[in-house]
């Protein structure tokens, strides 16, 4: 199980919603420190996410999900819907790069991705949901704005009979009710490379999805090697204290040897010189009786 299916199984899944994408990020500018109380503390990773309610009315969000040092959970931080979206900037629009900037009624996020082709596809994927939802939300709108006027329409013939409108007063309530209509304002993504928007975009969303995969190993073999480096040193440092703790008591038990040696040398000039006195005694002797 990969991280976004982790997020989606703790964070959206518990609030009846379906995480459509993910993406790791780090601000690009430090954001100006806030006074009140922000819970846990210490280092953390921050992910983008975006989601759908499966309850109707479908609403599109934009989620800040965040997971502390040292914690397996992720945290829900601030969520908004699409229409808070104001826009998407991609700051670059002639190749691929990471930077990327969401724009909220009362916000501006500028973040930076793990990797541009993890910006690509959360900028693509979040494109035609945004398309998605404005779509069917203007189908709808449109559908009751009909049923409306059908309804009405029926209830004036009734109530009216003979003393119908003419069809240029009929004509010219439509043309008023359609300008009174007022579209809600779409997203608007500026600095987008036209195919992470283009008819292409299911091909390249592969073509980046292949990208990410592979810039994802490599980031684990790089991790997994600083490991193995370090405990080559962590070995090393055992080997080389071994061979020093050996060395040590090499020359430890040599000093106590040479202790004994010299302590068994005196011993025996000692006995030697009482051995000598034994002799001198008895040779007295011998001389003092022989007379």
């Amino acid at each position: 199980m990969n991280i976004q299916s982790y997020i989606n199984k703790e964070v959206f899944i518990p609030h009846d919603e379906r995480m459509l994408v993910a993406v790791e990020v780090k601000r690009r500018k430090r954001k100006r420190m806030s006074f009140l109380p922000t819970g846990a503390k210490g280092d953390y990773t921050t992910y983008i996410c975006v989601s759908v309610n499966n309850t109707k009315p479908h609403q599109l969000l934009i989620t800040k999900v965040k997971q502390f040092d040292g914690s397996s959970t992720f945290t829900r931080r601030s969520q908004w819907t699409v229409e808070q979206l104001r826009q998407v900037n991609g700051i670059n629009p002639k190749k691929d790069s990471p930077e990327f900037d969401l724009m909220f009624d009362n916000t501006v996020d500028q973040w930076v991705a793990s990797s541009a082709a993890e910006k690509c596809i959360f900028v693509q994927i979040l494109y035609h949901a945004c398309q998605s939802h404005w779509e069917g939300k203007a189908g709808k709108l449109g559908k009751v704005g009909l049923q409306r006027r059908v309804s009405q329409g029926t209830h004036h013939d009734v109530r009216a009979g003979p003393s119908d409108p003419s069809p240029a007063s009929a004509s010219r309530t439509m043309h008023v009710r359609r300008k009174s209509y007022i579209p809600p304002k779409q997203t608007e993504f500026i600095n987008c490379q036209s195919k992470l928007t283009g008819d292409a975009s299911t091909m390249n969303l592969v073509i980046y999805r292949c990208k990410a995969f592979l810039n994802r190993m490599k980031n684990m073999i790089v991790a997994n090697q600083s490991r193995l480096y370090g405990r080559g040193q962590h070995g090393q440092r055992v080997i080389g204290s071994t061979i020093g703790n050996v060395v040590h008591r090499m020359n430890v038990a040599l000093g106590e040897r040479g202790n004994r040696m010299t302590r068994a040398e005196d011993k025996t000039v000692e006995l030697m010189h009482k051995a000598q006195q034994f002799a001198d005694t008895a040779h007295k002797l011998a001389l003092k009786y022989s007379k």
